[in-house]
């Protein structure tokens, strides 16, 4: 084959994300048979087999995967030309897109994106929050730029991300004055048996804080866990439990929810990830969320 025919290409990709050909069709606009037919030609282009029949639907072969890799990358660059271009008309401002995880603080999320509103060119900021795999199938669909988060995708995670690591921190224990005047004692000791409040199960900082309470064989009371990290802390202020927050961030915590540190919780580690569909950043406002977070955000 000297030559790729890229319709033909589309409706595979088309057909192996809307996991039917008959989704897939409509999605094209195209009738069930036509559809089937263009990729019938690109199979027989290729040498090879795409799909194979699962049951009462579709599955990819090995080399269809290989191809869906391909396809993916081909039209995520296609999607990348025609906001670039878009970009030079006139009086478009161009739109930065970022998908946040809820277990992160929304502190630092502004650390790390602020600098992207400080480029030479104008730019409109999107954020989007929600759980990581939720984030990352918007991602794959390219509704996103990118997305931050506490962990690097899976090695088996259905969607092919790369993960870029912006940096990470210690993480220091809070609380309000009165709470650390009914718990007295050293730290950390002066946790057993006092009100916590934690992140959601499944969150690298949720393991994390764990594993330190098994390690100093600590038995807080937990009292409640949260994905928003800034309804925590709300309820921290309001004296219901201790809290843990990125050590980096500490002295903003304290000002803004009245609270103080009691504590580093040693070995527990936050770090933050950006995940792109791309092996290596582009996007100029991208590229500047990266450099900052490297110089500034983690300090």
């Amino acid at each position: 084959m000297d030559w790729l025919n890229y319709h033909h290409l589309h409706y595979f990709w088309t057909t192996a994300r809307e996991g039917s050909v008959t989704r897939a069709a409509e999605r094209l606009r195209l009738a069930q048979p036509t559809l089937s037919a263009q990729i019938r030609t690109l199979e027989t282009a290729l040498g090879v087999r795409l799909f194979e029949k699962q049951g009462r639907g579709l599955a990819l072969t090995d080399a269809g995967r290989t191809a869906f890799r391909y396809a993916d990358s081909i039209f995520g660059l296609g999607q990348e030309l025609r906001e670039s271009l878009a970009g030079l008309v006139r009086g478009h401002v161009p739109v930065l897109t970022v998908g946040i995880s809820d277990a992160l603080a929304k502190l630092m999320v502004h650390r790390l994106l602020e600098p992207a509103l400080h480029l030479p060119e104008r730019i409109r900021l999107v954020c989007l929050e929600d759980r990581t795999e939720r984030l990352l199938a918007k991602l794959s669909l390219h509704e996103l730029d990118l997305v931050l988060t506490d962990a690097a995708p899976p090695a088996n995670s259905a969607v092919r991300a790369f993960s870029h690591a912006l940096g990470e921190c210690g993480v220091q224990v809070c609380g309000t004055a009165a709470l650390r005047k009914a718990h007295p004692g050293s730290f950390p000791r002066c946790l057993e048996d006092a009100p916590f409040l934690l992140p959601p199960e499944g969150t690298a900082l949720r393991r994390g804080l764990d594993q330190w309470f098994e390690t100093e064989a600590l038995h807080p009371r937990i009292v409640g866990e949260f994905d928003d990290s800034a309804l925590l802390k709300t309820f921290g202020q309001r004296g219901h439990g201790f809290f843990a927050t990125p050590a980096p961030l500490v002295k903003e915590v304290e000002r803004q929810y009245q609270v103080r540190r009691i504590g580093l919780a040693r070995g527990v580690r936050e770090r933050i990830y950006a995940l792109t569909l791309d092996r290596r950043l582009r996007h100029p406002a991208v590229l500047a969320i990266s450099e900052a977070a490297k110089a500034k955000a983690f300090a």
